[in-house]
């Protein structure tokens, strides 16, 4: 029978000479003495050879138990460092990174010892907003999935720790007034990267990112992203209306599509020019409302909800979209082309009223439909397929001229303009 060797620094187990009644020592090497000699510490005594082994394995296990029961919450954050953060993001890692300098009250309890108090103390005191409170929350919740994989823990605080909620959006999308007002400003300098944020989405540190590289002029899109997993590298389609400025900025042929000085933009020198473009144009919002504008925008135009998470970078909410619903390239240029629809059924530049004379020279969709004999939703398809170019939208709902006839071209499928309610999915 073939012997198996023990281990490195498993220790050995030996019979010793004599009459005993537990002949063999189960021993671990110490080091070596002057002479060359081994030095050994011995475990204890065994009956059999097979308990001393046992109990070679028991003391290496009390050993790790012991070690785990003393880490630090400074050392636990160490060794997850190098295992497991590297395979985090980059914004991740950077914004985890500053919800650990919030913990330096626990940096040297021993990790075992702090409960949910603790952890709870550290983000209701850190000074900070929501977004930071969740960060140091996230934190701990790295750290003790770690603590608990490796048995340091054995039950999770950080499951009982609470944050301050997203406080609701403070954003102000741009009117499609101002849009339109900012079109007429577009050969001016730096008004063609408003209307780029206005029809892509991107997070201006996106913008600023794209390389002339990743801008395909034969498929009709820019590939960039980099906040979150969805939004990283995605693709997103060039609307035929911005397609000449984004022409235009390639020409020039540097290696960003937004340079300054002959180099890449720096988001700092871009919020001053931001600045005196809103100042010029009598209008006050930041950049990430254009982000909130495009979707405000596509949502109004019926979009798919899918394509729009495609297009913004956001992960979808249900399974059954995140999960089951594949988008092509075409589709995505075909949402963001519905962005044309919104901006000629809104055709004054006034928010049209619903005055006597409105209602005297239109029909509600309702109206229209009855007069039809179909239902409001073809009447909404209609709408979409730029069968009923001469309505209008007042409010929340469409209106349609007296004049206006029934279309004889009957598209396949209905979706209401703005309607959040139902989807249909490929």
């Amino acid at each position: 029978m073939d012997i198996i060797k023990n281990p490195n620094g498993f220790g050995s187990v030996i019979k010793l000479s004599g009459n005993r009644r537990r002949p063999f020592a189960a021993r671990k090497t110490l080091g070596f003495d002057d002479r060359g000699y081994p030095m050994y510490d011995v475990i204890g005594y065994t009956k059999t050879k097979e308990e001393g082994l046992i109990l070679l394995a028991r003391d290496i296990i009390d050993k790790y138990e012991a070690q785990g029961s003393n880490i630090t919450f400074g050392e636990l954050h160490e060794l997850w460092k190098e295992k497991k953060a590297p395979k985090l993001g980059a914004s991740n890692k950077s914004s985890l990174k500053s919800a650990y300098n919030h913990c330096s009250a626990l940096f040297d309890m021993k990790y075992r010892e702090i409960k949910s108090f603790h952890m709870q103390d550290i983000i209701d005191n850190c000074g900070k907003g929501y977004s930071t409170q969740a960060a140091i929350r996230s934190l701990f919740k790295h750290l003790d999935a770690f603590a608990f994989e490796t048995d340091v823990i054995s039950k999770m605080y950080s499951e009982l720790t609470t944050s301050d909620p997203i406080p609701e959006t403070s954003k102000t999308p741009f009117t499609d007034k101002e849009v339109a007002k900012i079109w007429k400003f577009k050969d001016e300098p730096w008004i063609d990267s408003v209307l780029i944020f206005l029809y892509t989405g991107f997070r201006i540190s996106e913008l600023l990112d794209i390389r002339t590289a990743n801008v395909d002029l034969i498929q009709g899109t820019i590939k960039g992203g980099r906040k979150t997993r969805a939004g990283k590298d995605r693709i997103v389609p060039i609307h035929s209306k911005i397609l000449p400025l984004v022409m235009n900025r390639l020409s020039e042929g540097k290696e960003y599509l937004f340079t300054y000085n002959g180099k890449k933009m720096s988001t700092s020198q871009y919020y001053i020019f931001w600045d005196e473009i809103m100042e010029h144009l009598k209008m006050e919002h930041k950049t990430h409302e254009c982000r909130h504008t495009l979707r405000s925008r596509l949502d109004s135009a019926g979009a798919n909800k899918k394509c729009i998470d495609l297009i913004m970078g956001h992960k979808s909410k249900e399974v059954g979209e995140r999960v089951y619903t594949h988008k092509t390239i075409q589709e995505l240029k075909d949402t963001i082309e519905l962005l044309e629809v919104v901006e000629k059924v809104e055709k004054s530049d006034e928010t049209i009223e619903a005055t006597d004379d409105l209602t005297r020279n239109y029909l509600t969709a309702r109206e229209f439909a009855f007069n039809c004999g179909v239902s409001r939703k073809d009447v909404y398809t209609w709408i979409n397929n730029k069968l009923l170019p001469d309505a209008i939208k007042v409010g929340r709902d469409w209106q349609i001229p007296l004049s206006a006839t029934k279309p004889t071209k009957q598209p396949k499928s209905a979706t209401r303009p703005n309607d959040k309610r139902k989807e249909r999915y490929n």
